[in-house]
């Protein structure tokens, strides 16, 4: 590890500079853990990881996603923006973000493979930065508040639509004895929206949502996934069906375009509405926040650490809370724990399950989670390094994504 040089005029924090970005495509593999237990979850997706070098040797990784159907796009967008990193110091985050952002007119209105390239950038510094000074990612963001993370799991590793709601419970049942203490589910899923539900697909949706709170009774909290997929009305009808079972939170009810029609599904039910893991900007979030949204759920693969940071900023002067989206890779995973370590109002982390598997595979120490919680690495930087092995023996065998 380089020391942290605090005197004299040529620390190395001042005249560090990037050199290098090195990209890896690393699919998945088919047999990745328990995240294809019972063949319930596709798997056959593709992570993209970087390493950023610089001028002192210090390497920091980063992750861009979710790179579904676009891995080689990000890759190539990744050099093609390498220009704005290269020679610029990895502590000049901000400056890193607005060359990046503001470098050229059309890159002002960000897309999402920008942003997931901005993103993976910025983690990467700040897994420099943190290594430079000895000190966890946290401790840069303000410091450490919450010394465990209290997380959740998607029920759909062990259930899916159309499968019986009894089976749903039995989903919820197994996670609760794991250790969580809330569990989602998508009652009306898998259909692209935005689109009107049957009354029968209504029915069933609140059949499920009633066996698993029948089942884990004050246990646990329920969340409620659509992906976006309701129209407005639609979105509304559900929430009336769900109320009785109190759950926490109704994500992304409509797509996220259209803060307005948000609203409307706001103003209608009692449930806390939650959305943002497809925002990709701090103006994005703040006008879901204005228009009623008080569960905000960035994605720091999307955002960086820095963005995220700031959400959360605006979350808190609203009294509103920060539950990460986590459908990543254990390098975005690592940032997202770091953002909930150094936020006050942080609510629940996305979990992958207990983050085995790959997840841990292809990394020397993984996450640490712990009966329902994940534990915030003390190490520097972001806390978690490639085994080099499993790395180089998986990189660059991109594999065709399917829906």
């Amino acid at each position: 590890m380089v020391p942290f040089i605090i005197s004299g005029s040529d620390t190395i924090e001042r005249n560090m500079e990037i050199t290098n970005i090195e990209p890896y495509i690393v699919p998945i593999p088919p047999e990745g853990g328990e995240m294809v237990e019972d063949g319930h979850f596709w798997t056959e997706t593709n992570w993209v990881f970087i390493e950023v070098e610089t001028d002192e040797g210090v390497v920091g990784v980063g992750e861009a996603n979710w790179t579904v159907f676009r891995a080689r796009t990000v890759v190539q967008a990744l050099e093609d923006m390498e220009r704005f990193a290269v020679g610029l110091n990895p502590f000049d985050v901000e400056t890193l973000r607005q060359r990046m952002y503001n470098g050229n007119h059309f890159l002002h209105t960000p897309g999402v493979v920008q942003s997931m390239v901005i993103g993976a950038i910025e983690m990467a510094c700040w897994d420099i930065m943190g290594k430079v000074t000895g000190q966890p990612v946290y401790n840069l963001l303000g410091g450490k508040v919450n010394d465990r993370i209290r997380s959740y799991t998607y029920m759909h590793y062990k259930w899916m639509p159309p499968e019986p709601p009894e089976k749903a419970a039995e989903a919820a049942r197994h996670y609760v004895d794991k250790g969580f203490t809330a569990v989602k589910l998508d009652p009306v899923r898998p259909k692209e929206g935005p689109r009107n539900p049957r009354i029968d697909e209504l029915e069933y949706a609140e059949a499920a949502v009633a066996a698993v709170r029948e089942e884990v009774g004050n246990e646990a909290d329920i969340l409620i996934g659509t992906h976006g997929q309701l129209y407005t009305h639609s979105a509304r009808r559900l929430a009336a069906r769900l109320e009785p079972y109190d759950p926490l939170w109704f994500e992304e009810p409509v797509p996220p375009e259209n803060f307005g029609e948000l609203r409307e599904v706001v103003d209608s039910t009692s449930i806390p509405v939650s959305t943002g893991e497809r925002l990709l900007t701090v103006h994005q979030m703040a006008q879901a926040v204005e228009n009623g949204v008080r569960i905000i759920q960035p994605n720091v693969g999307l955002t960086g650490l820095l963005e995220a940071r700031k959400m959360a900023g605006i979350a808190q002067a609203h009294y509103a809370q920060v539950a990460p989206w986590m459908y990543a890779g254990p390098i975005a995973g690592a940032a997202s724990v770091h953002l909930c370590a150094a936020i006050p109002n942080y609510l629940l982390q996305e979990s992958l399950e207990g983050w085995n598997g790959f997840h841990n595979d292809i990394l020397e120490d993984g996450l640490e989670w712990d009966n329902g919680d994940l534990i915030p690495p003390e190490k520097p930087g972001l806390g978690v390094e490639f085994d080099r092995s499993v790395l180089e023996s998986y990189a660059g065998e991109y594999r065709p994504e399917s829906s």
